[in-house]
């Protein structure tokens, strides 16, 4: 499968890294600290949401602003040691022009940035909860970074691994990449899937990238 963009979108955790242990981690212990029951956290869903909308379930308005800094706190604190690489993501960012990508992640800039730093990834282009009013899946993170990278939306290709993510950029017109990394194939709809970034190559072409998506299973 091939695919031509004007600019690819990556998500972060669970697209270039993962550091799901430490989530887990930290939103563990800060649900102990708040008082808020196993099983009334485990039916909030954490992944791909920004931090603010996650506490919102959970806690009344006045908490919100204390409970955001002290998650906020926990996984910056966490990230030393609690970030990995997935396969084939320095491969392929390597080989793509550095004005044709952007990292668009529902974290907050200071943690984006330090789980990037961790990886040794530099994103030429970071969209974070703080640069957004409504978090995936509402379309606006997608969109705001094809703004910033001059590409239109129609022409970029979003990969995620989240159903919250697929869906902000099937909302945003975009083609989708899910990857199976985190979320069983028959919870991800998507243009194409794959297992991981490995599966995919780039080469630059004069207005754009062309993708090759090995082993990709339309859907």
């Amino acid at each position: 499968m091939k695919i031509h963009a004007q600019a690819l979108l990556f998500d972060n955790d669970g697209t270039l890294v993962s550091s799901l242990a430490s989530v887990d981690r930290c939103w563990s212990r800060w649900a102990g600290e708040y008082g808020i029951a196993p099983e009334e956290f485990a039916r909030v869903e954490l992944h791909g949401r920004p931090a603010v909308e996650i506490i919102a379930d959970l806690l009344p308005a006045d908490r919100i602003p204390g409970a955001l800094a002290r998650i906020e706190q926990l996984e910056v604190e966490d990230v030393p040691g609690g970030v990995t690489l997935l396969p084939g993501t320095l491969e392929l960012l390597s080989a793509l022009p550095r004005d044709r990508w952007a990292v668009v992640t529902s974290a907050t800039r200071p943690l984006a940035e330090a789980r990037l730093r961790e990886a040794g990834i530099d994103a030429p282009v970071v969209v974070a909860a703080d640069d957004i009013t409504r978090g995936k899946p509402d379309p606006e993170p997608y969109l705001l970074a094809a703004a910033r990278l001059g590409a239109e939306p129609s022409a970029c290709v979003v990969f995620e691994d989240a159903p919250a993510g697929l869906a902000a950029g099937r909302a945003a017109g975009m083609t989708t990449v899910a990857l199976t990394t985190t979320h069983d194939r028959s919870q991800l709809t998507a243009d194409a899937v794959v297992p991981d970034l490995s599966a995919v190559s780039a080469q630059a072409t004069a207005d754009g990238v062309e993708l090759t998506a090995g082993g990709a299973l339309s859907v």
